[in-house]
């Protein structure tokens, strides 16, 4: 009989795609606005853009206030421990039908390398790209205030961890294929559950 774990609570699944979706859309409207296609036009693009960047910040709040008032930030604290057979895995293992070293718990979901991963991406590249996303959103009055003359250095930032938000994605979808199944790590985020 098969026995599982309750992996992701309720809410971390909830923030997780809720996420994924402002992602998606920010990132479909961004290359919008930089003129890669048009399907809403160039002033919809930037206004939809927009209220799903303010949606997300609101989210993000939210996020972080789960993460350090429940104690899941702990879960981020980066550790070396297996880190080198975490590393033989990804490079070798997971292509000849090896077993993952790092098995997930509630207490412990996190492998090394996805704990230096989400720390940069979550407590780094999140939070300047919201930062760089407001400066240029209140530029005009924020140039105005004499705070900042010009909006160059804010756009060629927002769009590079933009770029950079994009890798993480697809590296992300890619490495959620590494479970026992292609969709076991995909259905362990939809139900909160993952196979002992």
């Amino acid at each position: 009989m098969k026995k599982f774990i309750q992996l992701y609570k309720r809410f971390e699944r909830f923030w997780h795609w809720s996420q994924a979706l402002l992602i998606f859309t920010l990132i479909a409207t961004g290359l919008e606005i930089h003129g890669l296609f048009s399907v809403l036009g160039f002033g919809k693009a930037v206004l939809v853009h927009n209220v799903a960047a303010v949606v997300w910040s609101f989210l993000l709040t939210l996020i972080f206030t789960w993460i350090f008032t429940t104690g899941e930030w702990k879960q981020y604290v980066p550790s070396f421990k297996d880190v080198d057979n975490v590393l033989r895995f990804y490079m070798y293992g997971v292509f000849i039908g090896e077993d993952h070293p790092h098995h997930s718990t509630p207490e412990n979901k996190f492998n090394p390398l996805q704990r230096f991963t989400y720390i940069a991406v979550i407590f780094g590249l999140l939070p300047l790209q919201v930062i760089t996303g407001f400066l240029f959103l209140f530029f005009p009055e924020l140039r105005e205030m004499g705070v900042i003359g010009s909006v160059d250095l804010i756009a060629i930032g927002h769009t590079f961890l933009a770029y950079s938000l994009v890798a993480f994605v697809m590296a992300h979808v890619y490495m959620i294929t590494f479970g026992k199944k292609l969709s076991t790590h995909l259905k362990a985020m939809i139900t909160g559950k993952e196979e002992l």
